[in-house]
């Protein structure tokens, strides 16, 4: 049966033995998660002058990313996360280079976003090592349920200041610092964890027979219901990213933007951290729809105000139910993944984010210009409800076999 964790549980995760220095790197690895890719588009609409080249850029980036985190997972479940790590650290910081050099020399947009996607791909997944990892440091339980939710909230911060950080360094005299700095910080951290005594003596577990399959981790039914949750929350965070900057453009202040979607994150962590304490519905293959369905029924909220102090209010009770959500993927992987595909299975949560929200970009793009915000926030709102609905029906590929009761209560 799952239970709550406490804050004392956070502090044993992360004070245990072997435990700092794989904390310390994949922190610096994961800071510029989201933002290389913004940084990138910045970057290419300054040199280019044009918004369509710089969204088919980021496009590719996105895509690239998406797929690399699979691939990269499934390697490092068979390999160990060093010997990956390095390699794609090395060859992420030449095609960097590349890159810059084929913006700087205005190549056409194509290139560019060829480039970009093979960026995308080798960006090193330091995120989902880091969480494999925590099998070998901490023994199963509320400590290791706190350590997963640890990851999740760490990468829910980094999706909010990474953006920002962007957004200022493209002000720089050079427009493509964010793009260097946030390169540099990711391959430095990649390294160093790759590098610690926990990551060079990882050893991969048993897999399950049938997990070598081209699917993967995703051949499993519980997989495929943890992916669809992923992708429902991506798609609604997605929406969000539009509509808000939309809605802050027609309310006079276009700048208010980024600001406004920094709230997220106040109200985000501050309730994952408690929502852990006493989270609810406490079965897992309850609480993924349950969370989904709520978040989908909060973002109407979002359809309301006239104001931007209105919008303020609303975007702090919705982002209440974002690292929630992040921890309940994060924890189901321990139900749903077969053995030994623990890395790989939360690139396919990372992936199945990633392409929500590429989809909820595009769609929520298509009615902000059509017919304004408010109308693209009640479509998020019934999207969320059905794929909610399509939760519930899966829910049954949720349960936990009882030779692998674990604590699930992860935040």
């Amino acid at each position: 049966m799952a239970h709550s964790i406490s804050l004392s549980d956070y502090r044993a995760a992360l004070t245990a033995p072997g435990a700092r220095a794989p904390v310390v790197t994949s922190l610096l690895a994961r800071l510029p998660i989201a933002m290389v890719g913004l940084a990138l588009m910045l970057y290419v609409q300054r040199e280019t002058g044009s918004f369509a080249a710089a969204g088919l850029v980021s496009a590719g980036a996105l895509v690239g990313v998406a797929c690399g985190s699979v691939a990269q997972g499934r390697v490092m479940d068979r390999l160990g996360p060093t010997r990956p790590l390095y390699v794609m650290s090395a060859v992420f910081a030449l095609l960097v280079a590349t890159e810059i050099w084929v913006i700087e020399s205005h190549a056409a947009v194509p290139v560019m976003a060829g480039l970009a996607f093979l960026v995308g791909l080798t960006e090193p997944m330091t995120g989902p090592a880091s969480r494999a990892l925590w099998n070998q440091l901490v023994p199963a339980g509320r400590v290791r349920d706190a350590a997963f939710a640890y990851e999740a909230i760490s990468m829910e911060v980094f999706f909010i200041l990474g953006p920002g950080l962007a957004g200022l360094m493209v002000a720089m005299p050079w427009a493509g610092t964010g793009v260097v700095v946030g390169a540099a910080c990711m391959i430095v951290g990649s390294v160093g964890f790759a590098s610690t005594r926990a990551a060079r003596t990882h050893r991969p577990g048993p897999r399950d027979r049938g997990s070598g399959s081209l699917l993967g981790a995703l051949a499993a039914p519980g997989m495929r219901t943890l992916a669809v949750a992923a992708l429902g929350f991506g798609i609604l965070v997605g929406f969000i990213e539009v509509g808000v900057p939309a809605a802050a453009t027609l309310a006079g202040n276009p700048s208010a933007g980024g600001l406004l979607l920094s709230l997220l994150s106040v109200s985000s962590v501050v309730v994952g951290v408690l929502y852990g304490l006493r989270p609810w519905p406490r079965p897992m293959h309850l609480r993924l729809p349950a969370l989904l369905f709520a978040f989908a029924a909060l973002l109407t909220l979002l359809a309301v105000p006239s104001t931007l102090l209105g919008l303020c209010l609303a975007l702090l009770v919705v982002g209440s139910l974002i690292t929630p959500q992040s921890t309940a993927h994060s924890a189901a992987i321990e139900i749903a993944a077969p053995a030994g595909t623990a890395t790989e299975a939360f690139g396919w949560v990372v992936t199945s984010v990633t392409l929500g929200a590429a989809i909820g970009q595009s769609l929520s793009g298509q009615l902000v210009e059509r017919s304004g915000p408010p109308l693209a926030f009640l479509v998020a709102a019934g999207i969320g409800a059905l794929l909610a609905a399509v939760l519930w029906l899966r829910r049954r590929t949720l349960l936990s076999a009882p030779d692998r009761d674990v604590s699930l209560a992860a935040v």
